[in-house]
């Protein structure tokens, strides 16, 4: 295969960024997007060019660091798919492939495709935790919770946070991720002591953190690639009117 790439180039947040043209040539079908991107930084630093920067660590689907909006989709046109998981025969002989990092004003670009989601960590900072003792990882089978709220609590925890919702969303809102958050802990025994305040704290960092909110365009579970969905969002709105009501 032989593809065109628009790749975004920015070499620090405060300096103006642009697409370079690349073509690169002999591409396998078999070869994960990111393999595709090693190939073409071999071919770089062969001819000491300045490698194309962006950002993995598993490349597994697990750890969502692979964030990069390809042809104007977050992770690229496959759903329930991550960067690093997406291969190259989703893509035709001669296609023009554009990439560029999120666009969203809470994740600064650090240098070309990397972007700086450090927001998240903070938001899971201010209420993504539990304050009681729940002993070793045996001690938790003890705790008797129903099949279908551990099935819905463990939709939730499979969000990795890698930012494809905000992304995606016209409003950059980051409320899908909050509230995947919001009801893995929620929904679990072990989770109702902060159960109030936890929503309030988090939705307070998103705002702090300059995110936009819910528009309803449901774009987020389009982009997801755990696929969770928007009912996660009716919750936490939910959680925040009962916080008022029994606040603690």
């Amino acid at each position: 295969m032989n593809l065109t790439l628009n790749i975004w180039r920015q070499s620090d947040p405060e300096s103006p960024g642009n697409f370079d043209v690349f073509n690169v040539s002999d591409v396998s079908p078999d070869m994960s997007f990111l393999e595709m991107l090693d190939v073409l930084n071999e071919g770089l630093i062969v001819h000491d060019e300045e490698p194309v920067a962006f950002d993995y660590d598993c490349r597994e689907g697990i750890c969502g660091a692979c964030s990069l909006v390809i042809n104007g989709s977050p992770h690229g046109p496959q759903k329930a798919t991550t960067t690093c998981q997406l291969y190259m025969r989703e893509f035709s002989d001669g296609e023009e492939v554009w990439i560029e990092p999120w666009r969203v004003g809470a994740f600064p670009v650090v240098r070309d495709l990397v972007v700086d989601r450090s927001a998240y960590d903070r938001i899971l900072q201010a209420g993504g935790f539990v304050s009681v003792r729940t002993g070793a990882a045996p001690d938790g089978n003890t705790i008797p919770v129903p099949k279908d709220v551990a099935d819905r609590a463990f939709t939730s925890a499979t969000c990795i946070g890698c930012g494809a919702c905000a992304a995606a969303c016209p409003s950059a809102s980051a409320s899908l991720f909050v509230a995947a958050k919001i009801s893995h802990l929620g929904l679990l025994p072990q989770g109702q002591t902060e159960r109030n305040s936890r929503v309030r704290m988090m939705l307070a960092q998103m705002d702090k953190e300059g995110f936009g909110h819910c528009s309803n365009h449901a774009e987020c579970q389009s982009a997801c690639p755990k696929e969770i969905d928007i009912g996660r969002i009716a919750r936490m709105n939910r959680d925040l009117g009962r916080s008022f009501i029994r606040r603690t």
